[in-house]
């Protein structure tokens, strides 16, 4: 095929079956927009209906014959030097889980991030994989886990050598990144697959100052959400593969096993008009963006009472770091990211992306610019004024790097679909967790199924909740009593 990032081939699709005013007899039932609620019409707008059409049947004919979404990945892998690419309407929650099911089958071992994201507990409990729990960098300072290292990867290989590969997350959502080609080349030696969860690193490849990523590092596979620090739509995600560790044909056999049969042609046309973005003016709109959130940060640490993490800060434990995840600590106005979230969203408008006891993050991305960060800086400035209002905050008891690791008792997968009985809190401690116990954003579980809960962690989630905590994925809300293994002694 002759590359030119010109070309758009699923908005071209799309402009064209416009331009033949063609009339469907297919689903989506509104029929462009025709049979949509008028409410819905008026605040969607009618753009968001017409672009709404069947992938196979509407953009293209039944048997896709014109090649439209196969031309667009193409696009895509070449734009990011990966030998492949395959879209995916699911988000890197799909993409991740298809990875790993091509790497690894039931009872298999897979080297895995203690750090990684619920979408990846979530694979083991589909799949039976047995995971291999690889220890982030603990900072326990900051109460930050950070990639692990090679070494640490190294080590899990040399007690573990029937694993089939490993997976590893980089960035994190706080920004810091795994020594990727030092990992890659540990996997290489046991010519075993390195899957890379780069869910918040789709603008890595497009300018040489940010870090290195997954494919240039000599990773297999890499999973990257365009939605995050892209400009797709939510749920845009794409992953990438190169080499000759992991089979094309069961990556995507394994996508289908998850994929929707009725995937959205507008998140299609996002993850192409992306590609094209970026591959014609990506260095030079990332170099603004790096130069802006340069700016930011500097103009943040100003501000009494916050602090912007930085290189300092995370590349100790951190092999690299993005500076586009702007994140803040907001201790020194002696209260929690918690409550300076809040009370940004409530008084301000400002939406932060994610809080913890102790940080907000505010995310960058190309899309921002003075006027935008202007914003931000003068909430921030006014969040620094307000702060004796937001004192004391709720104290969260976070563990000790040592005290927040749990042992693995059983398979995830077992203990999940295992008898399982709700108990108090309070009597949860000694008993192995049916359930991910998950503080969302960033969505890296505390606890998850197989593992025995001990009380600093139930302490932790408990004076998180406390605190604001978000803990969606608990079978009680309100954390008081916890899904646990059934005992059959008991």
């Amino acid at each position: 095929m002759t590359v030119d990032h010109a070309r758009a081939p699923v908005l071209e699709a799309l402009a064209d079956h416009r331009s033949k005013g063609r009339i469907a007899f297919t689903p989506p039932g509104h029929k462009q927009a025709r049979g949509a609620d008028p409410l819905v019409r008026e605040v969607l707008g009618d753009a968001v209906f017409h672009g709404d059409l069947l992938a196979s049947g509407s953009l293209d004919d039944r048997l896709g014959r014109g090649r439209v979404l196969e031309r667009a990945e193409q696009l895509m892998a070449d734009a990011v030097h990966a030998s492949r690419t395959f879209f995916s309407t699911c988000g890197s929650s799909l993409s991740v889980k298809a990875a790993m099911l091509s790497a690894a089958g039931p009872h298999e071992k897979l080297l895995i991030g203690r750090d990684a994201h619920k979408s990846v507990v979530s694979a083991l409990i589909l799949s039976g994989i047995r995971p291999v729990w690889v220890d982030p960098s603990w900072d326990p300072e900051l109460h930050l886990a950070h990639p692990p290292t090679a070494e640490a990867f190294a080590e899990a290989f040399a007690a573990h050598p029937d694993a089939k590969g490993a997976l590893v997350t980089s960035p994190t959502p706080y920004g810091s990144c795994a020594d990727l080609r030092g990992i890659a080349e540990v996997c290489h030696q046991h010519s075993r697959p390195l899957i890379v969860d780069e869910a918040w690193g789709a603008h890595l490849p497009f300018h040489p100052d940010l870090p290195s990523w997954a494919m240039d590092a000599g990773a297999d596979v890499c999973v990257t959400s365009i939605h995050k620090m892209g400009s797709g739509l939510e749920q845009g995600s794409v992953f990438h593969l190169q080499g000759d560790l992991m089979d094309p044909t069961v990556l995507k056999s394994r996508a289908d096993l998850f994929g929707t049969t009725s995937p959205s042609v507008l998140i299609y046309a996002g993850l192409d008009g992306w590609r094209r973005q970026m591959a014609r003016h990506g260095k030079e709109l990332m170099g603004a963006a790096l130069d802006l959130a340069a700016d930011v940060r500097a103009a943040i640490e100003e501000i009494p009472g916050l602090h912007v993490n930085d290189r300092d800060d995370f590349c100790g434990p951190a092999a690299d770091f993005d500076p586009l995840p702007v994140v803040i600590d907001v201790s020194g106005l002696g209260t929690s990211g918690f409550r300076a979230a809040d009370w940004l969203r409530e008084h301000r408008s400002v939406e932060a992306h994610l809080a913890d006891h102790r940080r907000i993050s505010t995310q960058l991305t190309h899309a921002d610019d003075r006027e935008t960060t202007e914003e931000l800086l003068a909430a921030l400035r006014d969040l620094a004024t307000a702060a004796p209002g937001l004192r004391p905050a709720p104290a969260v008891d976070v563990p000790s790097p040592t005290a927040l690791r749990l042992s693995q008792d059983d398979l995830p997968r077992d203990a999940y679909f295992g008898p399982t009985v709700d108990v108090p809190v309070a009597e949860a401690a000694g008993r192995v967790a049916a359930e991910m116990l998950t503080p969302y954003p960033p969505g890296i579980p505390a606890a998850l199924p197989g593992e025995r809960l001990t009380e600093p962690v139930l302490r932790y989630l408990r004076t998180g909740k406390a605190a604001g905590m978000n803990l969606p994925d608990a079978a009680d809300p309100g954390l008081d009593t916890v899904r646990v293994v059934r005992d059959q002694a008991r």
